[in-house]
């Protein structure tokens, strides 16, 4: 990928094409494009999509959609010719911004996801599944606005420096790389690690709590059916004649549920069935007392099975391209050179076809959908 001319000077009537970035630029922004497509009309015209989960997804596809259609074709030309920019600084400087305002949004709203889902995992009987709250509006802006205030320094001259070589498209302004790196990745990063930490933790937490809860309800369920073995057998002894009930069976009930007394009629002494049906009303309230959360955190359960590779495709695309930028301008004496920068720019772009995979293929509602849609059913 790096330019290659025959008299060793750069001009664009001998460069040597770089056919490879063509045969992957051109397919990689058809599956981006195909696939964020995909999940925006999912949610947009699948009423049970319309979760507020899933606006943010929406969210994430149109950042990644957004560096398809903007980005890349430029990119993607500029690798073609070996690395030359062959167009004015103007619309270098306008790339650059939308570069990085993309790609620190796509980080930014994979970060704002995990936020969601601690939410959901953590607090969820504060979670509001099926509308899109408040809180929900703020993270996707917020998400937008912090993303625009990154890359804003660029189009606003931050590349216009004495000397600039316009044949080259870059950032001109080392300390704006490591600046746009921290912000972009080196905070976000670590945030969402902890975040699902904490939602791994809580989940366990979760596990260990309804399993307690279902042992201490069978336990209740055993001791209410040998209460009321026991209370069938009090109930023999007060037929014992010339003897009151108590000296029968001294200890075995309160003095309210003598029979014959007006108080015990109707008791579940008398009724020892009825003890049993009570008992299982009892558990069954215990448990739906908490259901809703029980519920909740155990769609988030079955969500959470794939983090370890949304975790794993975000580190391993993105890490890789800041750590080689920042290396290359924090260290003067090594050697990075551009076929590196060039892979680790792919690897990061690829991401963006990735993350409709990740985030739609393993949910059976966002298949069927995609299917219906590239079908073209109703």
């Amino acid at each position: 990928m790096v330019n290659v001319t025959a008299n060793g000077t750069q001009g664009q009537s001998d460069v040597r094409y770089n056919y490879p970035a063509l045969l992957l630029g051109v397919p990689l922004i058809l599956v981006i494009i195909l696939g964020n497509v995909l999940v925006c009309l999912s949610v947009f015209t699948e009423r049970s999509l319309k979760t507020a989960t899933n606006y943010f997804i929406v969210s994430l596809a149109v950042a990644d959609l957004l560096l398809a259609v903007l980005v890349l074709p430029l990119y993607v030309y500029s690798e073609f010719l070996g690395g030359i920019w062959t167009l004015n600084t103007y619309i270098c400087d306008a790339l650059m911004t939308m570069d990085v305002m993309l790609c620190t949004a796509s980080i930014l709203n994979l970060c704002a996801i995990s936020v969601d889902r601690f939410i959901a995992v953590v607090v969820p009987l504060k979670y509001n599944r099926n509308q899109f709250s408040l809180r929900q509006v703020v993270l996707i802006a917020a998400t937008w606005v912090l993303s625009f205030v990154v890359a804003s320094p660029v189009i606003f001259g931050l590349n216009q420096v004495p000397g600039r070589d316009a044949s080259i498209c870059k950032l001109e302004d080392d300390s704006f790389v490591v600046y746009s790196s921290v912000c972009s990745f080196f905070v976000p990063c670590p945030v969402m690690l902890l975040l699902y930490y904490w939602m791994f933790r809580g989940l366990r937490r979760w596990g260990a709590s309804r399993k307690s809860t279902l042992l201490h309800d069978q336990r209740c369920f055993s001791l209410g059916l040998r209460g009321s073995r026991r209370q069938r057998k009090t109930g023999a002894c007060y037929l014992v004649r010339g003897r009151s009930p108590t000296e029968a069976c001294p200890g075995s009930l309160p003095d309210n549920r003598v029979a014959g007394t007006p108080e015990g009629q109707g008791l579940d002494a008398e009724r020892p069935d009825r003890a049993v049906e009570n008992g299982s009303q009892g558990r069954s309230s215990r448990i739906g007392g908490s259901g809703r959360s029980q519920r909740v955190s155990g769609r988030e359960r079955k969500a959470m099975k794939v983090l370890p590779v949304v975790v794993g495709v975000f580190l391993a695309c993105w890490t890789p391209f800041f750590v080689v930028h920042v290396t290359r301008v924090l260290c003067a004496s090594c050697d990075i050179g551009p076929t590196l920068i060039s892979v680790v720019t792919w690897l990061g772009y690829v991401n963006s076809a990735v993350n409709p995979i990740i985030y739609t293929a393993f949910n059976t509602e966002f298949r069927n959908v995609f299917q219906k849609l590239l079908c073209c059913q109703t």
